[in-house]
Protein backbone atom coordinates (compact mmCIF):
# COMPACT_ATOMS: atom_id res chain seq x y z
CA UNK A 1 0.00 0.00 0.00
CA UNK A 2 1.44 3.68 -0.98
CA UNK A 3 -0.02 6.48 1.50
CA UNK A 4 -1.31 9.53 -0.65
CA UNK A 5 -2.18 11.86 2.34
CA UNK A 6 -4.09 11.22 6.06
CA UNK A 7 -7.16 13.32 7.29
CA UNK A 8 -5.19 14.95 10.24
CA UNK A 9 -4.57 19.02 9.70
CA UNK A 10 -1.36 19.86 11.42
CA UNK A 11 -2.04 23.12 13.57
CA UNK A 12 1.68 24.56 12.74
CA UNK A 13 3.82 24.64 9.55
CA UNK A 14 6.08 21.74 9.61
CA UNK A 15 9.22 22.88 8.53
CA UNK A 16 11.59 20.44 10.13
CA UNK A 17 9.77 17.51 8.46
CA UNK A 18 10.42 19.69 5.11
CA UNK A 19 13.95 20.67 6.06
CA UNK A 20 14.49 16.62 6.60
CA UNK A 21 13.28 15.70 3.01
CA UNK A 22 14.94 18.39 1.46
CA UNK A 23 18.25 17.01 3.18
CA UNK A 24 17.60 14.01 2.26
CA UNK A 25 17.07 15.03 -1.40
CA UNK A 26 20.22 17.04 -1.45
CA UNK A 27 22.30 14.54 -0.44
CA UNK A 28 20.65 11.64 -2.57
CA UNK A 29 21.27 14.42 -5.89
CA UNK A 30 24.62 14.25 -4.58
CA UNK A 31 25.65 10.98 -4.29
CA UNK A 32 23.86 10.58 -8.20
CA UNK A 33 26.91 13.51 -9.45
CA UNK A 34 29.59 11.20 -7.43
CA UNK A 35 31.69 8.39 -9.87
CA UNK A 36 31.51 4.99 -8.83
CA UNK A 37 34.90 5.23 -6.53
CA UNK A 38 33.58 8.55 -4.87
CA UNK A 39 30.21 6.94 -4.31
CA UNK A 40 32.17 3.84 -2.73
CA UNK A 41 33.95 5.95 -0.46
CA UNK A 42 31.00 7.97 0.72
CA UNK A 43 28.70 5.38 2.05
CA UNK A 44 31.68 3.19 3.57
CA UNK A 45 32.60 6.48 5.14
CA UNK A 46 29.54 7.46 6.49
CA UNK A 47 26.99 4.54 6.17
CA UNK A 48 26.50 2.23 9.05
CA UNK A 49 28.95 -0.97 9.40
CA UNK A 50 28.26 -2.81 12.37
CA UNK A 51 31.90 -4.45 12.29
CA UNK A 52 32.94 -0.32 12.68
CA UNK A 53 30.19 0.48 15.04
CA UNK A 54 30.71 -2.32 17.83
CA UNK A 55 34.54 -2.09 17.16
CA UNK A 56 34.64 1.82 17.98
CA UNK A 57 32.24 1.21 21.32
CA UNK A 58 34.73 -1.28 22.33
CA UNK A 59 37.65 1.10 21.92
CA UNK A 60 35.73 3.47 24.06
CA UNK A 61 35.66 5.90 20.58
CA UNK A 62 32.35 7.28 20.98
CA UNK A 63 32.03 10.05 19.06
CA UNK A 64 33.70 7.70 16.06
CA UNK A 65 30.66 4.94 16.99
CA UNK A 66 28.05 7.35 17.16
CA UNK A 67 28.27 9.68 14.06
CA UNK A 68 27.16 7.16 11.50
CA UNK A 69 24.29 6.32 13.81
CA UNK A 70 22.86 9.63 12.43
CA UNK A 71 24.56 9.97 8.67
CA UNK A 72 23.66 6.54 7.83
CA UNK A 73 20.12 8.14 7.57
CA UNK A 74 20.42 10.61 5.02
CA UNK A 75 21.77 8.36 2.86
CA UNK A 76 19.64 5.91 -0.05
CA UNK A 77 20.40 3.47 -2.06
CA UNK A 78 18.30 4.28 -5.48
CA UNK A 79 15.19 6.69 -6.23
CA UNK A 80 12.39 3.62 -5.16
CA UNK A 81 14.27 4.10 -1.95
CA UNK A 82 14.46 7.36 -1.15
CA UNK A 83 11.04 8.08 -3.01
CA UNK A 84 9.17 6.09 -0.59
CA UNK A 85 11.21 6.92 2.74
CA UNK A 86 10.17 10.90 1.35
CA UNK A 87 6.91 10.25 0.75
CA UNK A 88 5.63 8.17 3.75
CA UNK A 89 7.53 10.67 6.01
CA UNK A 90 5.33 13.86 3.86
CA UNK A 91 2.46 11.92 4.74
CA UNK A 92 2.69 11.67 8.75
CA UNK A 93 5.49 13.28 9.49
CA UNK A 94 3.78 16.61 10.18
CA UNK A 95 1.38 15.13 12.56
CA UNK A 96 4.28 14.23 14.62
CA UNK A 97 6.19 17.34 14.35
CA UNK A 98 2.48 19.48 15.13
CA UNK A 99 2.54 17.36 18.47
CA UNK A 100 6.36 17.23 19.84
CA UNK A 101 6.97 20.98 18.36
CA UNK A 102 10.09 21.37 16.16
CA UNK A 103 13.10 21.61 18.00
CA UNK A 104 11.58 18.05 19.87
CA UNK A 105 10.91 16.74 16.83
CA UNK A 106 13.95 16.83 15.02
CA UNK A 107 15.91 15.12 18.42
CA UNK A 108 12.98 12.58 18.12
CA UNK A 109 13.60 11.51 14.52
CA UNK A 110 17.41 11.74 14.58
CA UNK A 111 16.97 9.09 18.05
CA UNK A 112 14.82 6.89 16.33
CA UNK A 113 16.98 6.48 13.62
CA UNK A 114 19.80 5.90 15.66
CA UNK A 115 18.22 3.73 17.67
CA UNK A 116 16.59 1.85 14.37
CA UNK A 117 20.44 1.51 13.24
CA UNK A 118 21.60 -0.05 16.36
CA UNK A 119 18.58 -2.65 15.92
CA UNK A 120 19.73 -3.55 12.36
CA UNK A 121 24.05 -3.93 13.22
CA UNK A 122 22.45 -6.20 16.40
CA UNK A 123 21.35 -8.68 13.93
CA UNK A 124 24.31 -8.88 12.11
CA UNK A 125 27.73 -7.32 14.78
CA UNK A 126 30.61 -8.91 12.37
CA UNK A 127 28.55 -7.00 9.02
CA UNK A 128 31.17 -5.19 7.36
CA UNK A 129 28.49 -3.99 5.05
CA UNK A 130 27.09 -0.34 5.40
CA UNK A 131 23.61 0.11 6.23
CA UNK A 132 21.87 2.99 4.76
CA UNK A 133 18.48 4.74 4.47
CA UNK A 134 15.93 6.99 6.24
CA UNK A 135 13.37 3.73 6.17
CA UNK A 136 14.38 3.21 10.20
CA UNK A 137 13.73 7.43 11.79
CA UNK A 138 10.97 7.11 9.19
CA UNK A 139 9.45 3.90 11.00
CA UNK A 140 9.97 5.39 14.14
CA UNK A 141 7.41 8.56 12.84
CA UNK A 142 4.79 5.89 11.88
CA UNK A 143 5.23 3.95 15.70
CA UNK A 144 4.68 7.80 17.01
CA UNK A 145 1.73 8.10 14.71
CA UNK A 146 -0.02 5.38 15.59
CA UNK A 147 -0.15 6.28 18.90
CA UNK A 148 -0.93 9.67 18.12
CA UNK A 149 -3.21 9.79 15.64
CA UNK A 150 -5.23 6.30 16.32
CA UNK A 151 -8.68 7.43 14.66
CA UNK A 152 -6.93 9.21 11.40
CA UNK A 153 -8.08 7.95 8.36
CA UNK A 154 -4.97 7.37 5.16
CA UNK A 155 -5.47 7.60 1.61
CA UNK A 156 -4.04 4.82 -0.13
CA UNK A 157 -3.14 3.54 -3.15
CA UNK A 158 -4.18 -0.30 -2.43
CA UNK A 159 -2.72 -3.17 -4.96
CA UNK A 160 -6.20 -5.65 -5.93
CA UNK A 161 -4.93 -8.35 -8.22
CA UNK A 162 -2.79 -6.81 -11.61
CA UNK A 163 -3.99 -2.91 -10.71
CA UNK A 164 -4.20 -0.67 -8.21
CA UNK A 165 -7.18 1.36 -6.83
CA UNK A 166 -7.72 4.27 -4.12
CA UNK A 167 -8.86 3.41 -0.71
CA UNK A 168 -9.66 5.41 2.48
CA UNK A 169 -7.91 3.13 5.34
CA UNK A 170 -7.76 3.73 9.31
CA UNK A 171 -4.59 4.36 10.05
CA UNK A 172 -4.39 1.22 13.08
CA UNK A 173 -5.13 -0.74 10.26
CA UNK A 174 -2.55 0.79 7.74
CA UNK A 175 0.22 1.07 10.30
CA UNK A 176 -0.56 -2.04 11.83
CA UNK A 177 -0.17 -3.92 8.33
CA UNK A 178 2.91 -2.21 7.36
CA UNK A 179 4.65 -3.57 10.92
CA UNK A 180 3.36 -6.89 10.24
CA UNK A 181 4.57 -7.26 7.24
CA UNK A 182 8.02 -5.92 8.68
CA UNK A 183 7.75 -8.40 10.86
CA UNK A 184 7.51 -11.42 8.24
CA UNK A 185 10.25 -9.50 5.97
CA UNK A 186 12.77 -9.25 9.27
CA UNK A 187 12.14 -13.31 10.17
CA UNK A 188 12.01 -14.57 6.66
CA UNK A 189 15.79 -12.74 6.38
CA UNK A 190 17.42 -14.62 8.92
CA UNK A 191 20.00 -16.45 7.86
CA UNK A 192 19.79 -14.87 4.11
CA UNK A 193 21.96 -12.68 2.43
CA UNK A 194 19.73 -9.76 2.11
CA UNK A 195 19.61 -5.58 1.24
CA UNK A 196 16.69 -4.30 2.95
CA UNK A 197 17.37 -3.42 6.20
CA UNK A 198 14.41 -4.81 8.15
CA UNK A 199 15.25 -5.05 11.37
CA UNK A 200 15.80 -1.31 11.32
CA UNK A 201 12.25 -0.78 10.68
CA UNK A 202 10.79 -3.20 13.29
CA UNK A 203 13.54 -0.88 15.98
CA UNK A 204 12.53 2.44 14.50
CA UNK A 205 8.86 1.58 14.86
CA UNK A 206 8.79 0.02 18.59
CA UNK A 207 11.08 3.08 19.31
CA UNK A 208 8.49 5.99 18.13
CA UNK A 209 5.52 3.95 19.47
CA UNK A 210 7.34 3.83 23.28
CA UNK A 211 9.22 7.24 23.21
CA UNK A 212 6.79 9.29 21.65
CA UNK A 213 4.96 9.86 24.82
CA UNK A 214 8.85 11.37 26.67
CA UNK A 215 8.72 14.11 24.09
CA UNK A 216 5.62 15.68 24.27
CA UNK A 217 1.77 15.40 25.56
CA UNK A 218 -0.86 14.22 23.22
CA UNK A 219 -2.61 15.98 21.34
CA UNK A 220 -6.04 14.82 19.50
CA UNK A 221 -5.40 14.58 15.58
CA UNK A 222 -7.93 16.55 13.73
Amino acid sequence: MLPLKDSPVSRRFPYVNIALILANLFIFFQQLAMSESQLHAFVFTHGLIPNHLFGSLAQGHLAVALAPLVSYQFMHGGWLHVGSNMLYLWVFGDNIEDRLGHAKYLVFYLLTGALAGLAQALTDPAGLMPVIGASGAVAGVLGAYLVSCPGARVLALVPVFFFLTLAEIPAVIFLGFWFVLQIFSGFASIGMEIQVAWWAHIGGFLAGLLLVGLFGKKIECK
